[in-house]
């Protein structure tokens, strides 16, 4: 008998990408992917793909303000959401933490592991990265 895991902060937490900004790179052509990919798009069957954990520094090469989000996040609105560049090359799109500071598009970025939203009043706490700039 299969036995699954429930959605729990635990199972999440075992997702290495998404606590750790891992991906991968192909060793053939150096293009980095986030999340990580079974094969290069560039190099097709010839692709040689291998684990790396990226950096977290970027720059802002998009972003918005969600002035009427879903009802999970409604009590931090309004926030900003944005594409980052990454210095290895992916693009990754998360939450922007202002911290009092103007963001614009190129402004440098450092991703931070910060909690998203609790699932419901004693449920688990959901972490995820968010970026702030440097």
């Amino acid at each position: 008998m299969i036995t699954m895991e429930k959605p729990s902060a635990s199972l999440w937490r075992k997702i290495k990408p998404r606590y750790n900004l891992s991906g991968n790179i192909c060793k053939n052509c150096s293009t980095a992917y986030f999340p990580p990919r079974i094969v290069c798009r560039k190099c097709g069957r010839n692709s040689k793909m291998e684990s790396m954990t990226f950096s977290g520094n970027g720059e802002i090469i998009s972003f918005t303000e969600i002035r009427v989000p879903p009802d999970t996040f409604r009590d931090e609105a309004p926030y900003t959401v944005g594409v980052v560049k990454l210095d290895e090359g992916p693009l990754v799109e998360g939450h922007i933490l202002e911290n009092g500071i103007k963001i614009d598009i190129g402004t440098k970025v450092k991703a931070a592991f910060r909690k998203m939203y609790v699932d419901g009043e004693e449920g688990p706490i959901y972490y995820h990265y968010k970026f702030e700039p440097v």
